[in-house]
């Protein structure tokens, strides 16, 4: 919502994302080269947002690589579950704002990529 005092930006669960929000958490001081992610989520949905600079997300369903440039704090990115992600080219100062539909459950991971065509069956 636009205001000459500065604009203000907000998500409502179920209504601007498919979920209930179970978790928030953000990615900051993320050195120049380094890559996040690097994996997929068997259960957990997310919706990225890029609260201040800029970074990639790379989307993997097994078969087409997507790359999404986000670097403006009023557009997201939803991740539905079963999909490999990775951020990367961290801009200076960047903070990556993330909002999931589950609780942390490191079995929920798949880390390994060859796992991850398994578990979809490719």
């Amino acid at each position: 919502m636009e205001d000459p005092r500065g604009n203000l930006s907000f998500i409502e669960e179920e209504k601007h994302i498919p979920f209930k929000i179970e978790r928030t958490y953000w990615i900051y001081d993320v050195p120049g080269g380094e890559i996040r992610g690097g994996h997929a989520f068997k259960e957990q949905e997310e919706f990225i947002v890029a609260l201040s600079g800029s970074f990639d997300v790379i989307v993997d369903d097994g078969i087409k690589k997507q790359l999404f440039s986000l670097n403006r704090s009023y557009y997201g990115l939803y991740i539905p579950a079963v999909l490999w992600r990775q951020m990367q080219n961290f801009s200076t100062n960047s903070l990556a704002l993330v909002v999931s539909s589950t609780k942390f459950n490191n079995g929920d991971y798949i880390y390994d990529y060859n796992e991850f065509l398994k578990f979809k069956g490719q």
